[in-house]
């Protein structure tokens, strides 16, 4: 595996042990799963949002198309 695919894979990894991590502690303070799923379709529209900032140009040739 080259040093980039190597890099890529650990950051893979690495957030899937944050994800479950988070998930874990949410569950210890109380949360239940649609709280849960509310917080990650706020993360979602977070980044969403950032992107579309980010990149509006983009967006809209994608869309023409």
């Amino acid at each position: 595996m080259t040093k980039p695919a190597a890099d890529r894979q650990a950051k893979i990894n690495a957030v899937r042990i944050l994800a479950k991590s988070i998930y874990r502690d949410l569950e210890a303070q109380g949360f239940d799963e649609k709280q849960i799923v509310a917080l990650a379709t706020e993360l979602i529209s977070e980044v969403t949002a950032r992107i579309s900032q980010r990149e509006p140009a983009t967006t809209h040739v994608a869309a023409a198309r």
